[in-house]
């Protein structure tokens, strides 16, 4: 155990340091680079490590977590690389470190504030995770820190150039059913994504407001296909958990109407909206079409489809089964994909058509001025 946290440390400190001179590096005036930041917010398909260093069960910093890149566990839910760390790689950035680790105190090329079940709502696993509202509480301190160390001048225009990169939605949807909320009585499905949306809103404006125009909006995954929501189909083993479908199918409606909205009624707002739903469920049916073994069954878990959140052995099941090679399976662990699904993901966010992507896929984003 002291050996694995040691391998953790030197992973984090090699990342900051890197980052970190890259960063002292930079000569003035350093605008002139046409340099853009990428700031990151969400839940565990962007979390880098943040949940690493709250009271939370929701950690994925022991083995067989990150076994496939950094050969030890880096804090993502992965065999490896999320799709912000390739968004970066595209993007000729370094690895966007997460923002809760000691220690960092440069943010000219941005920072990430995702947290493992995380949702847009407070009361989505309160006290376990870092809400969306505390994560822009978070980047409005930094926006505070780049003014002191940059000037407000150049500060502004960092944070204008900046992309500003969210998964969120996903763990409001699914958690009333996990806990069999009564929330799920009190407000329609329309309603309760009306919660979901108005504090998504109300986050974007707020940034808005401090300088960002470019967001990228991934859609929600097919949640009720993946290998934990399976298992909750307790009437009907191994079937998608349809009842959670109506909520993520009318927010990537509801998210796609806000987003034009909002690009309508702000000057110089962009924003691309990747169709990660339509893909990952071609991955999860089709798994061959994109060069995968096995679309439904995770690498690592137990249970049907290894669909109980055990892998690793720290989440109160000390059993569970591996798979022998982690790139031939679109799900690594009962809710997160490998590192080659998440690539895919990001390919298409990074240079999908405007079919999959909206008025401008994240390169497009990046070069914006």
């Amino acid at each position: 155990m002291a050996k694995s946290n040691q391998h953790i440390f030197l992973f984090i400190f090699c990342i900051v340091g890197h980052f970190n001179a890259r960063a002292k590096s930079l000569k003035e005036p350093w605008l002139s680079r046409k340099h853009v930041a990428l700031f990151v917010f969400g839940d565990s398909q962007f979390d880098a490590g943040n949940n690493n260093y709250i009271n939370t069960t929701g950690k994925a910093n022991y083995w067989p977590y990150g076994e496939t890149t950094f050969k030890y566990p880096s804090g993502r839910f992965s065999d490896g690389r999320l799709v912000p760390d390739f968004i970066a790689e595209y993007a000729k950035l370094p690895y966007i470190p997460p923002y809760l680790h000691p220690g960092i105190d440069q943010f000219i090329y941005g920072v990430n504030f995702a947290s493992a079940g995380a949702g847009a709502l407070a009361e989505t696993r309160t006290g376990l995770v870092i809400d969306l509202k505390t994560q822009l509480g978070y980047f409005k301190n930094v926006s505070r820190i780049l003014r002191l160390q940059l000037g407000d001048a150049e500060a502004k225009t960092l944070l204008s150039r900046a992309v500003y990169l969210f998964s969120i939605g996903g763990n409001d949807y699914i958690f009333p059913f996990e806990t069999n909320s009564s929330v799920l009585q009190i407000y329609s499905v329309e309603q309760f994504i009306g919660l979901v949306i108005g504090n998504i809103t109300d986050v974007i404006k707020e940034i808005y407001d401090i300088g960002g125009r470019k967001f990228g909006f991934p859609s929600l995954w097919p949640l009720e296909c993946v290998p934990y929501a399976r298992v909750l189909e307790v009437e009907n083993s191994g079937a998608c958990f349809d009842r959670v479908a109506p909520y993520e199918e009318l927010h990537n409606k509801q998210l796609s109407k806000l987003l034009q909205k909002l690009q309508r009624d702000l000057k110089g707002f962009r924003y691309s909206i990747p169709d990660f739903h339509t893909l990952l469920e071609e991955m999860i049916n089709h798994p061959s079409k994109y060069d995968f073994k096995e679309g439904k069954v995770a690498c690592c878990g137990s249970g049907p489809y290894r669909g109980i959140l055990s892998c690793g052995g720290r989440r109160g099941l000390k059993e569970y089964e591996l798979c022998d090679n982690a790139s031939k399976y679109v799900f690594f662990d009962s809710a997160h994909p490998t590192e080659r699904a998440y690539q895919q993901l990001a390919q298409l966010s990074w240079s999908g058509k405007s079919s999959v992507t909206g008025p401008y896929n994240l390169k497009a984003l990046f070069e914006s001025l």
